[in-house]
This record gives structure tokens, sequence and C-alpha cells, in this order.
């Protein structure tokens, strides 16, 4: 079973007490730079560095201002005695918002992070285990030729490990803050009050900037959480297409020995994959989260809010569903059952058709011109395919075939161990390890 998701870390940081929090860190490192310049006396950067905000304060002052920054200073001023007069000096709202929210964003990356070590971690060690496994490689939904199942699951490692690095990438870009008052002149805040509180709150200035930091910043944000959650979509689905009934190879956890878990009101038998269903589900609205997060880049002259409501929800609800979906996805990974004797059948269900490149390959190794040995094989696999004849006795009954390749040379070719030959040379590209395992099977 997978653990139910109750990690409180993506939702605290996006709560209105982290925000509330993170808006007084953002003040009170503002104050002591100001400090720093001799502007603010010692004696009320002392008292400053108590100051407390009350949401009881808050909401009462924010009936009478309908603003939330405005509100917020006169909620944490009740607080404090006259050194209030300190809060907010020289700074705009976005001065503490902006900032405030670069500090949220990288929390938040942090936790994702995070998510995404751990599914990788689960990745690697079942690639592992089913290094040597055999299955039937699809193209088109229809069968191509012979691959291990290991493979699926390092390829999906891999795109995670690149997801980790742009992320890495982003956390750079949003870990920024910005201290450059109205529309970003520095008129009533000098540069140093913005160098010292970067420093104070582990950040980086932004190089430039007009009345907010710039909303590529945070469409990339969303834009690379869209890209993890298309990466957990596409594992489901083929987790998905590869528990249906008819296909069998691999079955997400359902519950354990005994358990009363139900996978249908009405047809007691049904073993769905609605985890794998729910991750395809969300990953959706993150995906179309993030066509509001490049809307959001365009904004009038120096500043508009038109970007502060879709982004109170795109940017929360991104990072949770995220968070959530790699939880999920790390469980299901974890706890697949995966199903070997029913990827043997299926690989032997057209009666050995996989194996038609490697005949056709043989004949124009033999001497056989490439059109010919194309169209012979060609003929025995249709023959194959609509009477539901082995391959494989068609191949060897073939005038052609026969005249131009011995039984000891056709035998060794229907056989699934070569396609699994050069499986450690890619998992020793990623650092896999590559030691014995009891999975394979050959005929």
């Amino acid at each position: 079973m997978i653990p139910r998701y109750s990690l409180p870390e993506m939702s605290n940081v996006w709560s209105d007490d982290n925000t509330f929090d993170l808006w007084l860190q953002v003040e009170i490192a503002a104050s002591q730079a100001w400090t720093d310049m001799g502007v603010v006396p010692a004696d009320d950067m002392d008292k400053i560095r108590t100051a407390k905000f009350s949401r009881e304060s808050y909401d009462r002052l924010f009936d009478e201002t309908k603003h939330d920054l405005v509100s917020f200073t006169r909620a944490v001023a009740e607080s404090l005695g006259p050194e209030s007069r300190w809060i907010h000096h020289g700074l705009t709202s976005n001065d503490v918002k902006d900032t405030a929210l670069g500090m949220q964003m990288t929390q938040a990356v942090d936790i994702v992070d995070a998510g995404v070590v751990a599914l990788m971690d689960v990745l690697k060690r079942r690639a592992a285990e089913f290094r040597k496994t055999p299955c039937i490689g699809r193209s088109h939904g229809i069968h191509a030729e012979p691959m291990s199942f290991g493979l699926k699951l390092a390829m999906w490692w891999d795109e995670m490990r690149r997801n980790r690095e742009r992320l890495a990438g982003t956390r750079k870009r949003v870990a920024i803050c910005m201290l450059s008052g109205p529309v970003g002149t520095f008129a009533g805040v000098p540069p140093e009050i913005e160098e010292s509180v970067a420093r104070q709150l582990g950040l980086e200035p932004a190089p430039i900037s007009n009345q907010v930091i710039q909303r590529d910043r945070h469409a990339e944000f969303v834009q690379i959480l869209a890209l993890i959650a298309a990466t957990l979509d596409k594992i489901a689905t083929e987790i998905r297409g590869l528990q249906r009934t008819e296909i069998g190879e691999v079955q997400e956890p359902f519950g354990p020995p005994g358990s009363v878990t139900k996978g249908s009101s009405s047809m007691p038998h049904k073993r769905n994959p609605e985890l794998s269903e729910r991750i395809c589900g969300l990953a959706r609205v993150v995906r179309a989260n993030s066509m509001a997060a490049l809307e959001n880049v365009a904004l009038w002259h120096e500043r508009d809010i038109s970007h502060s409501s879709a982004e109170r929800v795109i940017l929360p609800d991104s990072a949770l569903a995220v968070d959530y979906i790699l939880h999920l996805m790390t469980g299901i990974i974890d706890g697949m059952l995966v199903f070997p004797d029913r990827m043997m059948r299926n690989l032997e269900l057209t009666r050995g058709l996989v194996f038609s490149p490697r005949v056709m390959l043989a004949l124009v190794e033999a001497g056989v011109d490439r059109k010919e040995a194309y169209d012979t094989v060609q003929r025995c696999a249709m023959e194959s395919w609509d009477e539901e004849k082995d391959f494989r006795e068609l191949v060897r009954s073939d005038s052609i075939v026969a005249s131009s390749l011995t039984a000891e040379q056709i035998d060794p070719l229907f056989d699934y161990d070569f396609y699994l030959r050069h499986v450690d040379h890619g998992f020793k590209r990623l650092g896999f390890p590559v030691g014995p395992t009891n999975e394979g099977a050959s005929l």
C-alpha cells in the first residue's frame, strides 16, 4: 500500500502563516539594513526585532483599508511603539511581497527536489531488478521488438534526472529579492538596502527591476513543474496501458493480501489503475496552469496586478499537485507488481513475428538482395499473422530462406537474449548497478 499523503511541508510553504512570516522577515531585514546605514537607531532596531504579527489585527485592518501590505504593516506596528515608524521605510508593496514570494518558491523547489530524488531512488532500484527481464517493445501500440523492462524504468530515471537539473537552474532564478522602491529606481531606498537584505535572507538581488520581479522567473517555475508533471503523466500512462486486462504485465499497488480495498461499487473483480489515472488528471491541471504563468509575463508598463490573482492560485496549486503526484508515483513504482511470465506470454503472442528483422538481416548478410530478403520475410510474416501460423516454422520451410541459411544459422535467430545483450551498456552510462539478476528468459 502507498502511505497516505500526509506531508505538511508544501502546504505550509503556501500557507497564510508562512506568507506573513516571510513578509515580516523582509521588513525586519530591511530595518536592519537601514540601521547598518545609520538611519534607524540601534535601540529602535532592538525593539523592531521583537515585532509580532497579529492575524486578528490584520483582518480588522483589512476590512478598513482593503490593502494587504498596509494592513500588514499596521498590524505589525501595533506590537511596537514609536519605533514602528521605521517599518516599511522607503519600500513599496512588491518589494516585500515579491521578495517573500521568491523565498516561497525556493522552499517549494527544495521540497519538489526531495520528491524527485525519492522517485529516482526507487526507479533505479527497480530498473536494476528487471534489467534482464524481456518484454515486448511497442511502437504505434503494435508489437515491435523485444526489449528489457528495466530499460523502461532506467529511461524514466534519466528523464527525472534531467528534471532535477532543470529544478536546480530554476532555483537560482527564483531565489531573488527586490527592494528598489516604486518603479525600480531606488529613489527612496538605496541599492545597499537591497544588497543587505539579500545577504540576510540568502537571496540574490535582481540585477535590474521595475516595480516587480519580472514574471519570466515565475513562469519558468511553473513550466518546470509542468515538465515534471508531464514526465509523471508519461510514466502513469505507460503503467495504465500495461495494466490493461489484455496486456497484464504490471499492476499498480492495490492492497495487501486479504485487504478490503475496492475497485468498483458494482464490479467486485475490478482492480483499476486509479492512482495512475489520478496522476494523469492532476498533470493536466499543472500544464494548464503553465499557460496562465506565461500570460503573466506581459504586464502594463512598470507593473499592474493582473498577475497577482492568477499567481495566488497557480503557484501553490501547481507546487502542491506536483508534490502530491511525486509521492503517488514513488509509491506506485515501489509497490508495483511486475509479471515476467505474462511478459513472456505476450512476447510469444505473435508466434515469433518479433524476430522478423533478424531473419531479414541474416538473409542480407548471406548475400540475398535486401528487397528480396524483405519481401520474403514479410510474406512469411503476413501468413503467420493472417493464418495464425508459427513464424519460425514458416521461415524454416521457405525455399529462399532454406537455400540461403542452414538450420544451424536459423535457430539462433530466435533468441530473446540477443535483444538484451547491450542493456548493461546503457545502464553503465547511467551509473546503474549491472550485477547478476534472477530475471530473464530465452527460448
